[in-house]
């Protein structure tokens, strides 16, 4: 026996359940359409078939090198920024230094035109030539301090870089140890939650209650295995983020051998010393 209230109040939570079932449709045919741009695929011919979540975040190992974040493409730019920089600090330096080259001369020479091939008329020299500016009004004083100024603008830089990296690894790796405590316990609400709903449903069937409880208990579990899977989602965020920030994942084995850098450098400059298609 039950009154027509509890009726509609059932079947309004049904309806309303419904509805957001609908509206997490929006969402997942936003991620895939976002993963089908990412595999190189048009979204109206990828599809990923519905299959319940049964993944959890991959474990991260205790001590995760520091290393790692040379792979990240900001921080080895920034690295070779101040490289850059260091470099042109030697170029204004070296500009106090006379220029020294060596010049060398040789040929022929002769008042008559009949002994100009003859080897008496032969000549040659070779000797040093010596150049250097005595005043230029402060000119290379102010090119080498705005060298150092310029050095000194890149390492800023590059620590920034670095500081932020680092901040991007910890905010992550707390936010997985966080969230890891937080579906813990969330984890047990939803079994207490479902334990609730078990006995209210044997009081409902005994006719000791209403099913408003029923109702109301059932409301509960749903907002909480809601809140569950949220909290999942946001742990394999937070994992793909700290990928992201290590450059490619937490493993040492991960970070590239002396052998594969090498390879890597002989590989580039035999691109560079290519010539082009359109050269002549």
């Amino acid at each position: 026996m039950a009154s027509k209230a509890d009726v509609l109040l059932a079947d309004t939570q049904l309806k309303v359940t419904q509805a957001q079932a609908i509206d997490v449709g929006v969402q997942r045919a936003q991620f895939e359409h976002a993963i089908a741009s990412l595999v190189g695929k048009p979204a109206s011919v990828f599809s990923i078939p519905f299959a319940p979540l049964t993944l959890a975040p991959p474990s991260i190992p205790p001590g995760i090198p520091s290393e790692l974040l040379e792979r990240r493409p900001d921080i080895a730019a920034a690295e070779r920024r101040v490289a850059a920089a260091n470099a042109q600090i030697g170029v204004a330096v070296a500009a106090y230094y006379p220029t020294v080259t060596l010049i060398a001369s040789g040929g022929f020479q002769s008042s008559s035109l009949s002994k100009w091939l003859t080897w008496p008329s032969r000549f040659w020299s070779v000797g040093p030539g010596v150049s250097e500016t005595l005043y230029d009004g402060g000119l290379r004083r102010g090119q080498t301090a705005a060298a150092r100024a310029a050095y000194d603008g890149t390492v800023a830089s590059y620590r920034q870089t670095v500081l932020t990296g680092f901040q991007e690894v910890e905010d992550n790796l707390a936010a997985l140890r966080i969230l890891g405590e937080e579906a813990t316990a969330q984890d047990e609400a939803v079994k207490a939650a479902k334990q609730s709903l078990a006995v209210a449903l044997n009081q409902y069937k005994a006719g000791t209650i209403n099913y408003l409880a029923v109702i109301v208990i059932q409301a509960a579990l749903l907002n909480n295995e809601t809140t569950a899977v949220n909290i999942l989602g946001r742990r394999m965020t937070a994992a793909t983020l700290l990928i992201k920030a290590l450059g490619g994942g937490w493993d040492v084995s991960s970070l590239p051998s002396a052998k594969d850098l090498g390879l890597k450098v002989k590989q580039s400059q035999t691109t560079e010393s290519e010539p082009s298609a359109s050269s002549p």
